[in-house]
Protein backbone atom coordinates (compact mmCIF):
# COMPACT_ATOMS: atom_id res chain seq x y z
CA UNK A 1 0.00 0.00 0.00
CA UNK A 2 0.94 3.63 -0.47
CA UNK A 3 0.78 5.32 2.94
CA UNK A 4 0.91 9.09 3.41
CA UNK A 5 1.92 10.32 6.86
CA UNK A 6 1.22 13.99 7.60
CA UNK A 7 3.69 15.42 10.11
CA UNK A 8 7.33 14.41 10.54
CA UNK A 9 7.60 14.88 14.29
CA UNK A 10 8.23 12.13 16.82
CA UNK A 11 4.95 10.33 16.17
CA UNK A 12 4.88 10.85 12.42
CA UNK A 13 8.45 9.61 12.03
CA UNK A 14 7.66 6.54 14.12
CA UNK A 15 4.53 5.75 12.10
CA UNK A 16 6.43 6.18 8.84
CA UNK A 17 9.15 3.85 10.14
CA UNK A 18 6.84 0.97 11.04
CA UNK A 19 5.03 1.12 7.70
CA UNK A 20 8.31 1.35 5.76
CA UNK A 21 9.82 -1.61 7.60
CA UNK A 22 6.58 -3.47 6.90
CA UNK A 23 7.23 -3.10 3.17
CA UNK A 24 4.84 -0.23 2.40
CA UNK A 25 5.68 2.80 0.30
CA UNK A 26 5.55 5.84 2.59
CA UNK A 27 5.17 9.51 1.71
CA UNK A 28 6.26 11.54 4.76
CA UNK A 29 4.80 15.04 4.52
CA UNK A 30 5.75 18.15 6.49
CA UNK A 31 5.47 21.75 5.31
CA UNK A 32 8.76 22.53 7.10
CA UNK A 33 11.82 21.15 5.26
CA UNK A 34 13.94 21.26 8.43
CA UNK A 35 11.33 19.23 10.33
CA UNK A 36 11.10 16.79 7.43
CA UNK A 37 14.87 16.31 7.32
CA UNK A 38 14.93 15.85 11.09
CA UNK A 39 12.15 13.26 10.91
CA UNK A 40 13.94 11.19 8.27
CA UNK A 41 17.17 11.43 10.28
CA UNK A 42 15.27 10.24 13.36
CA UNK A 43 14.07 7.20 11.42
CA UNK A 44 17.63 6.45 10.30
CA UNK A 45 18.94 6.69 13.86
CA UNK A 46 16.15 4.46 15.14
CA UNK A 47 16.89 1.84 12.50
CA UNK A 48 20.59 2.01 13.37
CA UNK A 49 19.76 1.06 16.95
CA UNK A 50 17.64 -1.86 15.75
CA UNK A 51 20.51 -3.06 13.54
CA UNK A 52 22.87 -2.92 16.53
CA UNK A 53 20.43 -5.12 18.45
CA UNK A 54 20.56 -7.53 15.49
CA UNK A 55 16.80 -7.40 15.00
CA UNK A 56 17.20 -6.31 11.36
CA UNK A 57 20.09 -6.35 8.90
CA UNK A 58 21.80 -3.43 7.19
CA UNK A 59 20.08 -4.49 3.98
CA UNK A 60 16.67 -4.40 5.67
CA UNK A 61 17.44 -0.97 7.09
CA UNK A 62 18.40 0.29 3.62
CA UNK A 63 15.23 -1.17 2.14
CA UNK A 64 13.08 0.54 4.78
CA UNK A 65 14.71 3.93 4.17
CA UNK A 66 14.28 3.45 0.42
CA UNK A 67 10.54 3.02 1.01
CA UNK A 68 10.28 6.57 2.44
CA UNK A 69 9.96 9.69 0.29
CA UNK A 70 9.77 13.15 1.82
CA UNK A 71 7.41 15.90 0.64
CA UNK A 72 6.78 19.48 1.72
CA UNK A 73 3.70 19.72 -0.51
CA UNK A 74 0.64 17.93 0.85
CA UNK A 75 -0.95 17.54 -2.56
CA UNK A 76 2.11 15.84 -4.04
CA UNK A 77 2.55 13.73 -0.92
CA UNK A 78 -1.00 12.36 -0.91
CA UNK A 79 -2.00 12.08 -4.57
CA UNK A 80 -1.31 8.33 -4.72
CA UNK A 81 -2.27 7.46 -1.13
CA UNK A 82 -4.23 4.32 -0.30
CA UNK A 83 -4.36 5.53 3.32
CA UNK A 84 -3.51 8.89 4.89
CA UNK A 85 -2.48 9.12 8.54
CA UNK A 86 -2.33 12.59 10.10
CA UNK A 87 0.17 12.96 12.96
CA UNK A 88 0.33 16.71 13.47
CA UNK A 89 0.34 18.60 16.77
CA UNK A 90 -2.58 17.89 19.13
CA UNK A 91 -4.46 21.05 18.16
CA UNK A 92 -8.06 20.82 17.04
CA UNK A 93 -8.00 23.83 14.70
CA UNK A 94 -4.87 22.56 12.96
CA UNK A 95 -6.33 19.08 12.51
CA UNK A 96 -9.60 20.46 11.12
CA UNK A 97 -7.64 22.55 8.63
CA UNK A 98 -5.53 19.56 7.54
CA UNK A 99 -8.55 17.29 7.07
CA UNK A 100 -10.42 19.92 5.07
CA UNK A 101 -7.39 20.08 2.77
CA UNK A 102 -7.07 16.29 2.60
CA UNK A 103 -10.69 16.03 1.47
CA UNK A 104 -9.76 17.84 -1.75
CA UNK A 105 -6.23 16.45 -2.18
CA UNK A 106 -6.27 12.75 -1.31
CA UNK A 107 -7.90 10.16 -3.61
CA UNK A 108 -11.63 9.83 -2.94
CA UNK A 109 -11.26 6.15 -2.03
CA UNK A 110 -8.51 6.73 0.53
CA UNK A 111 -9.44 6.46 4.23
CA UNK A 112 -8.23 9.39 6.33
CA UNK A 113 -6.87 8.41 9.74
CA UNK A 114 -5.79 10.66 12.58
CA UNK A 115 -3.27 9.83 15.28
CA UNK A 116 -5.04 12.18 17.70
CA UNK A 117 -4.84 11.11 21.32
CA UNK A 118 -8.03 12.83 22.49
CA UNK A 119 -9.85 14.95 19.87
CA UNK A 120 -13.26 13.86 18.56
CA UNK A 121 -13.06 11.76 15.41
CA UNK A 122 -16.63 12.78 14.58
CA UNK A 123 -15.68 16.46 14.72
CA UNK A 124 -12.64 15.89 12.51
CA UNK A 125 -14.72 13.83 10.05
CA UNK A 126 -17.21 16.69 9.72
CA UNK A 127 -14.48 18.77 8.06
CA UNK A 128 -14.36 16.29 5.15
CA UNK A 129 -16.60 15.01 2.38
CA UNK A 130 -16.06 11.39 3.47
CA UNK A 131 -16.94 10.97 7.18
CA UNK A 132 -17.42 7.23 6.64
CA UNK A 133 -13.72 6.98 5.76
CA UNK A 134 -12.39 9.00 8.73
CA UNK A 135 -11.06 7.02 11.69
CA UNK A 136 -8.74 7.33 14.66
CA UNK A 137 -5.49 5.36 14.51
CA UNK A 138 -3.83 6.25 17.80
CA UNK A 139 -0.35 4.75 18.01
CA UNK A 140 1.50 4.68 21.32
CA UNK A 141 4.90 6.33 21.78
CA UNK A 142 7.52 5.16 20.86
CA UNK A 143 5.71 3.79 17.82
CA UNK A 144 8.33 1.21 16.74
CA UNK A 145 8.30 -0.36 20.22
CA UNK A 146 4.76 -0.12 21.57
CA UNK A 147 2.26 -2.74 20.41
CA UNK A 148 -1.05 -0.98 21.06
CA UNK A 149 -3.06 0.92 18.45
CA UNK A 150 -6.34 2.47 19.60
CA UNK A 151 -8.71 2.31 16.62
CA UNK A 152 -11.44 4.89 17.21
CA UNK A 153 -14.70 4.88 15.30
CA UNK A 154 -16.40 8.22 14.72
CA UNK A 155 -20.17 8.51 14.47
CA UNK A 156 -20.13 7.78 10.73
CA UNK A 157 -17.03 5.56 10.40
CA UNK A 158 -17.89 2.56 8.24
CA UNK A 159 -17.30 -1.09 9.06
CA UNK A 160 -15.15 -1.32 5.93
CA UNK A 161 -12.83 1.47 7.08
CA UNK A 162 -12.59 -0.01 10.57
CA UNK A 163 -11.81 -3.49 9.27
CA UNK A 164 -9.09 -2.14 6.95
CA UNK A 165 -7.34 -0.28 9.76
CA UNK A 166 -7.66 -3.17 12.22
CA UNK A 167 -6.19 -5.63 9.71
CA UNK A 168 -3.42 -3.26 8.66
CA UNK A 169 -2.45 -2.73 12.30
CA UNK A 170 -2.18 -6.48 12.81
CA UNK A 171 -0.02 -6.80 9.69
CA UNK A 172 2.39 -4.29 11.27
CA UNK A 173 2.69 -6.54 14.33
CA UNK A 174 0.52 -4.24 16.45
CA UNK A 175 -2.46 -5.10 18.65
CA UNK A 176 -5.44 -2.96 17.61
CA UNK A 177 -8.22 -2.28 20.10
CA UNK A 178 -11.49 -0.85 18.80
CA UNK A 179 -13.00 1.92 20.94
CA UNK A 180 -15.76 4.49 20.57
CA UNK A 181 -15.42 8.22 20.09
CA UNK A 182 -15.39 9.97 23.47
CA UNK A 183 -12.83 12.53 24.70
CA UNK A 184 -9.52 10.88 25.58
CA UNK A 185 -10.80 7.52 24.25
CA UNK A 186 -9.53 4.82 26.68
CA UNK A 187 -5.77 5.28 27.08
CA UNK A 188 -5.68 8.98 27.90
CA UNK A 189 -9.00 9.07 29.71
CA UNK A 190 -7.35 6.84 32.32
CA UNK A 191 -3.71 7.94 32.01
CA UNK A 192 -4.00 11.74 32.03
CA UNK A 193 -5.98 12.07 35.29
CA UNK A 194 -3.27 9.92 36.93
CA UNK A 195 -0.50 12.15 35.57
CA UNK A 196 -2.46 15.25 36.59
CA UNK A 197 -2.91 13.87 40.12
CA UNK A 198 0.83 13.14 40.34
CA UNK A 199 1.53 16.76 39.37
CA UNK A 200 -1.01 17.96 41.96
CA UNK A 201 0.69 15.77 44.59
CA UNK A 202 3.96 17.54 43.77
CA UNK A 203 2.26 20.96 43.66
CA UNK A 204 0.79 20.43 47.14
CA UNK A 205 4.17 19.43 48.58
CA UNK A 206 3.23 15.88 49.49
CA UNK A 207 6.44 14.50 47.98
CA UNK A 208 9.18 15.35 45.50
CA UNK A 209 9.56 14.36 41.85
CA UNK A 210 11.82 11.36 42.41
CA UNK A 211 9.77 10.19 45.39
CA UNK A 212 6.46 10.27 43.50
CA UNK A 213 7.92 8.40 40.54
CA UNK A 214 9.63 5.85 42.80
CA UNK A 215 6.36 5.08 44.61
CA UNK A 216 4.58 4.41 41.32
CA UNK A 217 7.43 2.39 39.81
CA UNK A 218 8.15 0.20 42.82
CA UNK A 219 4.72 0.18 44.43
CA UNK A 220 2.55 -0.15 41.32
CA UNK A 221 5.05 -1.89 38.98
CA UNK A 222 4.90 0.95 36.44
CA UNK A 223 7.93 0.89 34.12
CA UNK A 224 8.12 4.69 34.25
CA UNK A 225 6.90 7.12 36.89
CA UNK A 226 4.03 9.47 35.96
CA UNK A 227 6.19 12.62 36.04
CA UNK A 228 8.90 11.05 33.90
CA UNK A 229 6.19 9.79 31.55
CA UNK A 230 4.69 13.29 31.35
CA UNK A 231 8.11 14.61 30.34
CA UNK A 232 8.37 11.91 27.69
CA UNK A 233 4.91 12.64 26.26
CA UNK A 234 5.42 16.41 26.44
CA UNK A 235 3.81 18.60 29.07
CA UNK A 236 2.12 20.69 26.38
CA UNK A 237 0.52 17.55 24.96
CA UNK A 238 -0.62 16.46 28.44
CA UNK A 239 -2.17 19.88 28.98
CA UNK A 240 -3.91 19.83 25.59
CA UNK A 241 -5.42 16.39 26.25
CA UNK A 242 -6.65 17.37 29.71
CA UNK A 243 -8.28 20.49 28.28
CA UNK A 244 -10.05 18.45 25.60
CA UNK A 245 -11.44 16.11 28.27
CA UNK A 246 -12.36 18.99 30.60
CA UNK A 247 -14.31 20.68 27.79
CA UNK A 248 -15.83 17.41 26.57
CA UNK A 249 -17.02 16.06 29.92
CA UNK A 250 -17.26 19.20 32.09
CA UNK A 251 -15.89 17.32 35.08
CA UNK A 252 -13.66 18.92 37.70
CA UNK A 253 -11.19 16.05 37.90
CA UNK A 254 -10.00 16.81 34.35
CA UNK A 255 -9.04 20.38 35.36
CA UNK A 256 -5.27 20.73 34.69
CA UNK A 257 -3.12 21.37 37.75
CA UNK A 258 -1.91 25.02 37.92
CA UNK A 259 1.68 23.77 38.08
CA UNK A 260 1.28 22.02 34.73
CA UNK A 261 -0.22 25.16 33.19
CA UNK A 262 2.63 27.33 34.50
CA UNK A 263 5.34 24.95 33.31
CA UNK A 264 3.90 24.90 29.80
CA UNK A 265 3.66 28.70 29.77
CA UNK A 266 7.31 28.83 30.88
CA UNK A 267 8.35 26.54 28.03
CA UNK A 268 9.30 23.66 30.32
CA UNK A 269 7.80 20.94 28.14
CA UNK A 270 9.86 17.89 29.13
CA UNK A 271 12.40 16.04 27.04
CA UNK A 272 11.72 17.97 23.85
CA UNK A 273 12.59 21.31 25.47
CA UNK A 274 15.45 19.95 27.60
CA UNK A 275 13.67 20.43 30.91
CA UNK A 276 10.41 19.46 32.55
CA UNK A 277 10.10 17.66 35.86
CA UNK A 278 13.60 16.41 35.08
CA UNK A 279 16.59 18.15 33.50
CA UNK A 280 17.67 16.75 30.12
CA UNK A 281 20.03 19.59 29.18
CA UNK A 282 23.09 17.35 29.47
CA UNK A 283 21.89 15.31 26.52
CA UNK A 284 22.28 11.99 28.32
CA UNK A 285 19.71 9.46 29.39
CA UNK A 286 20.25 9.99 33.11
CA UNK A 287 17.45 11.92 34.77
CA UNK A 288 18.30 14.87 36.98
CA UNK A 289 15.50 16.26 39.09
CA UNK A 290 14.84 19.92 38.28
CA UNK A 291 14.79 22.60 40.93
CA UNK A 292 11.78 24.39 42.39
CA UNK A 293 8.25 23.87 41.08
CA UNK A 294 6.16 25.92 43.50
Amino acid sequence: MNISVIGAGQMGAGIAQVFATGGHQVSLVDINQTALDRGIATIGNSLDRIVKKERITEAEKAAALANITGFTDMGAGTQEADLVIEAATENVDLKLKIFAQLASLAPAAAPLATNTSSISITRIAAATDRPDKVIGMHFMNPVPVMKLVEVIRGYATSDETTELVMNLSRELGKVPVEVNDYPGFVANRILMPMINEAITTLFEGVAGVAEIDTVMKLGMAHPMGPLQLADYIGLDTCLAILEVMKDGFGRAHFQPCPLLVNMVMAGKLGRKSGEGFYDYSGGGKELVVSGSFV
